[in-house]
């Protein structure tokens, strides 16, 4: 398992370019982070070559929904944009979110008009292009479940099962799911059992504690637990760390290793 550092959350005491070699002192393989679009893509390419560490990935798709029928042409072709950025800059993975996110995270449109059934359609429809893109391309999308309690109210897909399921009958080794450890435990729980079932489908893991989002021993998921049963599933993809510290981000590296 790789160990990859959102610097968009890890870091943030010191300046972006400062953010990269720091990381890969602290022992990470890896960063990513949020939005492409208002950042300096050549930047980024020059500092983790620099710093010796690698990019894991980043949001691909922005202000368009899979569950909206309408936006496929849309979604599709900034995919495609996000894919091209990924080859550019060396990272070898997006991350694909059913519904746009706004500042915050703040889920743009619950669609409420529409039904369950239609977002479910739609999702699969475009999700089925997105993995010959990411076949053809070689860069890896992740689909990401969020929490519909705290952070990402409204937003479509919220448990491992329904992604899974897409994952499998799509059955694309370019399409992975992303599971995020935080978000699954506020929506489902059975952080373990979850793992089990469907391990083969996931190709990013996200870890933060809950509540609180913060590092590993803040809150009241198990993480040298997780890390162990992760292990014995045979689990080599990366680790990301999508965290807030606490109280900053060394002490927090310092949790974050710990559990490893």
């Amino acid at each position: 398992m790789k160990k990859s550092a959102c610097i968009e959350t890890l870091f943030t005491e010191l300046p972006w370019n400062e953010r990269f070699k720091a990381a890969k002192e602290a022992g990470f393989d890896y960063i990513e982070f949020w939005s492409w679009t208002d950042k300096d893509l050549d930047e980024i390419k020059k500092l983790a070559t620099e710093a010796g560490i690698g990019i894991s990935g980043f949001n691909g798709d922005a202000d368009y929904s899979l569950v909206d029928p309408t936006h496929k042409e849309k979604y599709l072709n900034f995919l495609q944009q996000s894919i091209e950025t990924a080859k550019k800059i060396g990272a070898e993975s997006v991350t694909i979110h059913s519904n746009a996110l706004g500042d915050g995270g703040i889920v743009v449109n619950h669609y409420t008009e529409l039904s369950d059934t239609v977002k479910l359609c739609s999702m699969y429809d475009m999700l089925k292009d997105v993995a010959v893109m990411a076949e053809e391309s070689g860069i890896t999308c992740n689909l990401e479940g969020l929490n519909i309690t705290t952070d990402h109210v409204g937003n479509f897909l919220k448990n491992t099962e329904m992604a899974a399921e897409m994952i499998r009958l799509i059955n694309s080794p370019k399409l992975k799911i992303l599971y995020d450890v935080y978000h699954m435990q506020l929506n489902e729980g059975s952080i373990c059992d979850t793992l089990t079932k469907y391990v083969d489908t996931i190709g990013h893991i996200h870890i933060a504690d809950a509540p609180g989002r913060h590092e590993p021993g803040t809150g009241e998921i198990n993480y040298p637990n997780v890390i162990k049963h992760l292990r014995k599933l045979g689990y080599k993809e990366k680790i990301g760390c999508e965290l807030f510290p606490a109280e900053g981000t060394e002490k927090a590296t310092k949790a974050i290793m710990a559990i490893f």
